[in-house]
């Protein structure tokens, strides 16, 4: 690991001060990713910046019904706010599902939105890998990528986004907000992740030194009536080779509202709107759920190894949302 120098912030401004002074600082939350990144040389900070003592640790609720979540809040925090519990339950089993209590008490909501993919190669400073050395190639798309990109690749990369948290923000259109030397400023997690193109080492739309400072949460009341689904390769703690998290409005057997996205399959979460679109006013049936799943896979552009998912995803996708729209079930209560 190289060497590093260390100073903790005691507030926002001053923290965004320290690394625009420093174009080689790193801010450190929870550190559970970007230290182990250190580690293994991926991440060569000159300094790191301690923002976990800033006071960006609370939840809130909003004056128009939504909810505002510190950057700095812990993963087992906002898991079991009874805010986010009852309005946003998806959101809850997606941080439950993604990492062991030891992380998730370290780990904080702006640190997680901006972890990186675990792609072997991308991990392996010996070989190549456009992400971490642009224009050095991409071994993946010829090599192991069984677990890879389905939607939304290039030639120039096919990884994956790993975050669970952010499958279920994406479904209920949170909004991110940051800190820069400029001032405040937000983005829609919608385009908070650049898309892959032929410069996959640039991930996200956030201006150079910027803090993430919180994400909102509008109102939604179809986000009470959520789930959300993983699969991976084993039981224990382990990241999803697909995901879903969806919500479903259901008022005399018709789809009155429908959020859902997609984890696992792209190199950032993955919001299904065609698969929406097909939903919204439609019967609340097997046959509008395999519509819904059909058209949003067929842009699906798999690899030779790892075509599985398409089928995986789709029968993940219909099994949630099957399951949200059982007479009775959630999805009806939302009429209620």
């Amino acid at each position: 690991m190289k060497e590093f120098g260390y100073q903790r912030a005691s507030d926002v401004s001053g923290a965004v001060a320290l690394l625009d002074a420093d174009p080689d600082a790193r801010f450190l939350g929870g550190g559970t990713n970007l230290v182990d990144l250190m580690k293994t040389g991926v991440e060569r900070p000159a300094r790191l910046v301690d923002v976990t003592a800033l006071p960006l640790d609370r939840i809130e609720p909003t004056d128009d019904g939504g909810l505002r979540i510190g950057a700095t809040v812990t993963n087992s925090d906002l898991a079991a706010h009874p805010l986010v519990r009852h309005h946003y339950p998806a959101l809850t089993q997606a941080v439950l599902a993604g990492a062991s209590g030891q992380l998730r008490n370290m780990a904080t909501v702006g640190g997680n939105l901006l972890q990186r993919t675990r792609c072997a190669y991308f991990t392996d400073v010996t070989g190549p890998c456009n992400k971490r050395a642009p224009g050095s190639g991409c071994p993946a798309v010829e090599g192991q990528h069984h677990n890879h990109a389905i939607l939304g690749a290039s030639e120039h990369c096919v990884a994956v986004h790993p975050s669970d948290m952010g499958v279920a923000l994406t479904a209920f259109d949170a909004v991110v907000s940051y800190e820069t030397a400029d001032g405040p400023g937000e983005v829609p997690l919608a385009d908070f992740y650049l898309p892959v193109g032929d410069t996959p080492h640039r991930e996200t739309a956030l201006p150079p030194g910027a803090l993430i400072t919180g994400v909102a949460l509008p109102p939604a009341p179809v986000a009470a009536h959520s789930r959300y689904r993983k699969v991976r390769e084993r039981a224990s703690y382990a990241f999803a080779i697909g995901s879903v998290a969806a919500a479903l409005d259901v008022r005399d057997g018709v789809v009155h509202d429908a959020r859902l996205a997609l984890g696992a399959v792209a190199s950032r979460p993955w919001r299904a709107r065609a698969a929406e679109q097909v939903l919204t006013g439609a019967s609340a049936d097997a046959a509008t759920f395999d519509a819904a799943a059909d058209l949003e896979l067929a842009a699906a552009r798999p690899l030779p190894r790892n075509g599985y998912k398409v089928t995986l995803m789709r029968n993940l996708i219909v099994a949630v949302l099957s399951e949200l729209a059982e007479p009775g079930g959630p999805g009806e209560e939302a009429a209620r």
